[in-house]
This record gives C-alpha cells, structure tokens and sequence, in this order.
C-alpha cells in the first residue's frame, strides 16, 4: 500500500520498506472464523488498553498541572475515549462478520497483563498510563500498512523459531503471523472474497442478519448487518479507515490522532521537563493467578474490592453482549434491551469505576502507586448463556449481586461506588421487567 505522507512530520515516528506483508491463506470457513476471532481478540485488547490510558489521565491543576496542560490532558482524554469506543464499535462489527458466516459471537481475549506468545511477535500489549512510551506504542500498533513504525522501548517484538504461517490444501485452522491490523482484515476481505466465488453468497453467509448489531440498536451509523460479500466489505473498510487510515489517510484515523497527541506532548515535555499528564498508575490483580505468574497484587483492601466491583461489572457486560449476538427467541424490546444495559454499563460502571481506581492507592506491593482497571477475566470462556429463561435470570441475580456489593463497600470507597450501586440496581429491576417478554 502507498502512503502519501509529509515525512517532515513523521520524521520522529517513522521509516518506510518496499514490499507487501506475507500472505495469509484463508481456504475454508473454519480458517476465516479463526482470523476473525483473532481480530475480535486485538480489537477487544485494544479497547481495554486505550481505555487503561485514558482513566491514567489526571483531572485536575490540583494535581501539579498548569491550566495549558490540563487543556492539553483534557483534550487528549477524549481523543483517546473516542479511540476507544471506536474500538467497540470495530469489536462489534467482528462480531457481526463471525455471526454472518455461521459462527458464535467471540468476546474472549488473552488476560491483561497479556501473554506476548498468543498474537504475532510484533504485537505485544500492557496496560500503561498515558506518557511517551505509551504513546509511541499506539502509534505503532496503530500503523498503516507498509509503514515502519518503531515500538516503544520494552516492546521488542518476541522471537519465534518459524514464522506461522499456513499451507495452501490446509484442513485445520490455526494462527498465521500478520505485520498490521490492516494486514489481517485485507487478508480477511480477500478470504470473503475467495469463498463466496467459491460456494455464492447464500452458502457463504448463512448467519441471521437478526442476530447482529446495527445503528437502530448501538447508535453507531456505521454499524450494519452483514448479509452478502459488499456489506462485508463496507464493514472491513469502516474499520480499517477508522484505524489506520482510508488507503494511506491516515490524518483523521487512529494513527493521526495518536500522532498529533505524540506532537503536543513532546513540545509539553519541552516546555516543561516535569510534565506528567498521568497518575502513577500501575497494572495488577486482586488475587494471584498462575497465567500470569509476574503481575502485583493490590494490596489496599477498599482498592482490591472496587477492583473487584470494576471486574464483576465488566464480566456482565460481555454476557450481555454474548447473549445480544447469541441470543434464541427474544423478542424486539428484549433485545433492545440488551443493547441498552450493555451501553448503561460501560457509561455508568466502567468507566467511573475505571476513573475511581486510578485515584486510589495500590498497596504494599507498589508504594506510592495507584491502581487502575484490570479487566480480569474469570473464565477463558463460558461467558456465552444458552438458553433463553436460565440467561436472564443469571444477568439478573448477578447485577443484583454486584448492586449489593457496592452498597456494601460504598461507605470506604470514592463517591463514585454509591452512584454504580444505584445504577447497577437499575438494570436488574430492567432485565427483570423484559425477562419474560
């Protein structure tokens, strides 16, 4: 791909190679429902880092920033949020490509501190608060296609006996290596492509459009149900675009923004050498887990129990997302429902809940330190409910009981706790009024 670019601007950022990434084979539908589970896992990650970043970020002059570098922060706040929920919105329209060829919904994803070894060696992700490094490490999984882009230092991509790659004639489907995002969903369009002129649209894309995401259910205009090879292609462009850039155009994507915030924060920097725009934030986990042997434990026990909170209100979210895109006979105003819970939760639980955490201490093991979101999952998977009565009483006893906890903890916790409570509450008394039609 040709990527028309100022090299004055990117000077600092960037280098430029010759030549397309390796190939990925896509012969069958189990091998495109493996890359487009792999795409719904990084876009998941994603999602969950640059959200990491933005909860760092400090909120106040209080917190030894001048009123320009609050703006600054403020404005890079956003940016990042918009990222973010732009990152949703790609981990929605992955799940309408799975359901469109038959496959289930996939909102599974390494754990957070992640393991290296489950993506391609030059994908590696961390929960980081928001400065240089971090930065520069967007920018860099951000990249367009045939752009080099360096990685933060600490992100050296890992080494691999022989790179993953697939056989044509292959039956299984497994990992393939891809240099960029937009590598892997070029390599996606083309597998669409290959096997509806293999089999014809109608045997390819057998999912029930009924079955997926859409503008009138999630808001988004650009999400659209998936039914034939040119809405296929739409949604593969929509993310790409937004990521990296339409085509090389990259000034208003991701990659742009994150440049832009790379720019402001050096001249900042310059300005002035003790300017941190992030909290002391550090990654960790409320109890040992033995996948991820090195992470730190919080320590603080009123920050271990919103940390809990933080996580008992994110598991919900993906069982009422997995029970949105796998839902059976639920009528209309049930699944409208499901996409408002599931839109409650991330503006009234997640992300205050994810704010409270950075302004609290982490505890012994890292003082001086606070804590932030983790976005711990219980279970590799299992998030999916199958049936229909069982499912919405589940939600609802687990609101119920994520209602109560916080109510319980409220009285040693920020002020944000209380208001989850009531909202947490909220949504239980909602699934228990649509629970039966």
């Amino acid at each position: 791909m040709c990527c028309p670019v100022l090299p004055d601007r990117l000077a600092h950022v960037t280098s430029f190679r010759s030549g397309a990434e390796g190939p990925i084979v896509i012969e069958h539908r189990e091998a495109l429902a493996y890359m487009l589970r792999e795409a719904a896992e990084l876009e998941h990650t994603f999602m969950c880092t640059y959200l990491f970043a933005a909860f760092s970020l400090k909120r106040s002059v209080d917190e030894g920033l001048t009123p320009e570098q609050l703006a600054a922060v403020q404005r890079w706040r956003k940016a990042i949020l918009h990222v973010a929920k732009q990152e949703m919105l790609h981990l929605a329209l992955a799940q309408n490509l799975l359901v469109s060829i038959g496959a289930a919904p996939h909102f599974e994803r390494p754990r957070l501190p992640c393991s290296a070894s489950h993506f391609p060696p030059g994908i590696r992700l961390a929960l980081l608060p928001l400065d240089e490094r971090a930065v520069r490490h967007f920018l860099y999984l951000e990249r367009p296609e045939g752009m080099a882009v360096d990685d933060a230092e600490g992100f050296a991509a890992v080494e691999r006996a022989a790179a993953l790659l697939a056989e044509p004639g292959e039956i299984v489907p497994h990992g393939q290596d891809f240099e960029t995002i937009g590598h892997l969903y070029r390599a996606i369009e083309a597998g669409f492509v290959r096997l509806a002129s293999q089999r014809g649209e109608a045997r390819l894309f057998i999912g029930p459009p009924g079955a997926q995401a859409t503008s009138a259910s999630f808001g988004w205009p650009e999400l659209r149900a998936v039914s034939d090879l040119a809405a296929a292609s739409s949604v593969i462009e929509t993310i790409v675009e937004q990521g990296e850039g339409a085509r090389g155009e990259w000034k208003q994507a991701h990659f742009g923004r994150f440049h832009d915030m790379l720019d402001e924060y050096l001249a900042l920097k310059a300005a002035d050498p003790g300017f941190v725009p992030a909290r002391q934030v550090v990654a960790g986990v409320v109890r040992p887990h033995p996948a991820i042997p090195d992470v730190p434990v919080i320590g603080d026990r009123a920050t271990a129990h919103v940390a809990d909170l933080f996580n008992v209100a994110y598991e919900v979210l993906i069982v009422v997302l997995s029970r949105f895109f796998a839902h059976s006979d639920e009528g209309p105003g049930q699944i409208a429902a499901l996409a408002d819970i599931a839109v409650g939760l991330m503006l009234e639980a997640i992300e205050p809940l994810g704010e409270a955490l950075t302004g609290m201490p982490f505890g012994d093991a890292k003082p001086g330190m606070n804590a932030g979101p983790t976005f711990e999952l219980f279970y590799e998977s299992g998030y999916l409910l199958p049936h229909r009565e069982a499912a919405w009483l589940l939600m609802e006893e687990r609101l119920r009981e994520a209602a109560a906890f916080a109510s319980r903890i409220s009285s040693s916790s920020p002020p944000a706790v209380a208001t989850v409570a009531t909202a947490l509450a909220k949504y239980a008394d909602q699934v228990a009024e649509k629970r039966s039609g």
